[in-house]
């Protein structure tokens, strides 16, 4: 086992020089999506803007942020789709942009998510700098610019913002800021649903800290700031983040683990209360949308569909790979020994990806947050030389491109 020191945070300052490489590079390959996007929706006489704010998910943020919650769709099954699905933080955002300036609600969520993506890359890389090194959070953040799904990064969703604020909160576990976590979770949890699972990854933190904790305390116990040992498949380049004892104050931690989860908790019983059903009104609605967690069933159903026919058995088989990487990159993860909190994280939003009974479609969508699973690939890319992985990122970036704007004037993201 190799020990490495723990590099405090650096400088606002000096962080942002630090990060410049991987964020120029995000914005590289951001531009390159809204390009390709630009040139594929005018061949096919439609508005690459419209795509990005004024479809799908984004119309209903959009009326959230300018009408307030309460809008339904009958469909005629018989299915309710409600408003209340969406949770509010995007939604206020949008009006806030809309208030202090003369761009439209739309346009609102298209500046929020184009900011929040840079501060989600900014967060994945002060990640991955902190437990990998410079070099491989560079990659990182390039491999989560080059995600076939990443132009969703740069819609009217709230993907991009949660994935920030997730990132941050995971950096300030990492980093001892126990408020900070508990704030960043608060406001990640009045973004999305999973919000659970950033919660669940400071709450898994704080219960560590606490052992630990108790050990330093003990007559023949570690001290507490003692550092991490680095696993020695992590190679000589990582920086190990603080040991759980180091994790910050008692009354710190406690205060960061009392703010975790009141957003989603509030939200959700706030939808409860404006409902009249109760703590599970919010999962009423979400039946409304056929979305809920039946352990991947309905989902290894549809992949099974897909084994009827000769041309959709292709489809299927690549589900199946999908599946089996996403499954495989995680148990890499635990395997390099990724610091608990970040594989709490990517735990859960990998469960909740994949077992939830939700559109199909939408699982790479929602799986665009889980970027602790991409470290493994970082860690390998970073041990090539620049030229060659240069080279890898501009021919899957090139790729991800084409796929996203095909991607958007097709069936794009439900």
């Amino acid at each position: 086992m190799i020990e490495c020191a723990t590099r405090g945070a650096p400088a606002r300052s000096g962080a942002l020089r630090r990060a410049a490489p991987a964020l120029l590079g995000y914005a590289a390959v951001r531009a390159l999506g809204l390009l390709v996007l630009a040139l594929w929706s005018t061949a096919r006489d439609k508005s690459a803007y419209t795509l990005l704010t004024a479809r799908w998910d984004a119309l209903w943020y959009a009326r959230v942020a300018e009408r307030g919650y309460g809008h339904e769709v009958r469909l005629p099954n018989g299915d309710v789709h409600s408003d209340l699905a969406f949770f509010p933080l995007l939604p206020w955002l949008e009006r806030l942009v809309a208030a202090v300036s003369p761009l439209s609600h739309a346009d609102g969520g298209f500046v929020v998510g184009l900011l929040a993506s840079l501060a989600a890359a900014w967060g994945i890389f002060a990640v991955a700098d902190l437990v990998y090194g410079r070099r491989a959070g560079v990659c990182a953040v390039l491999l989560w610019a080059v995600l076939p799904v990443g132009i969703v990064q740069s819609m009217a969703y709230s993907e991009s913002l949660f994935t920030a604020l997730a990132a941050w909160a995971l950096y300030a576990v990492l980093t001892g800021r126990w408020a900070t976590a508990g704030g960043l979770a608060l406001l990640a949890g009045l973004t999305r649903p999973v919000g659970i699972a950033v919660v669940a990854a400071v709450w898994a933190a704080g219960a560590a800290s606490f052992v630990r904790d108790r050990s330093a305390a003990a007559p023949h116990g570690a001290r507490t700031g003692e550092r991490a040992p680095v696993p020695a498949g992590a190679g000589p380049a990582r920086r190990a983040p603080a040991a759980p004892g180091a994790y910050g104050a008692p009354v710190r931690r406690a205060l960061g683990l009392l703010l975790a989860p009141l957003g989603a908790a509030g939200y959700v019983l706030w939808v409860g209360h404006r409902t009249g059903r109760g703590p599970l009104g919010y999962l009423d609605v979400q039946a409304g949308w056929r979305n809920g967690f039946d352990g991947g069933y309905a989902f290894a159903r549809f992949v099974a569909a897909k084994f009827t026919s000769f041309p959709s058995a292709l489809a299927g088989l690549a589900l199946l790979a999908g599946v089996g990487l996403v499954v495989w990159l995680y148990a890499v993860c635990v395997r390099q020994g990724q610091p608990l909190p970040l594989l709490v994280y990517a735990g859960v939003v990998t469960a909740l990806a994949l077992c939830a009974s939700s559109y199909f479609g939408s699982k790479p969508r929602l799986l665009l947050p889980a970027f602790p699973l991409l470290l493994p690939l970082a860690l390998a890319l970073a041990r090539l030389r620049t030229r060659r992985s240069a080279a890898v990122v501009a021919a899957v970036a090139a790729v991800s491109a084409a796929y996203g704007a095909f991607w958007l004037n097709g069936s794009g993201p439900p």
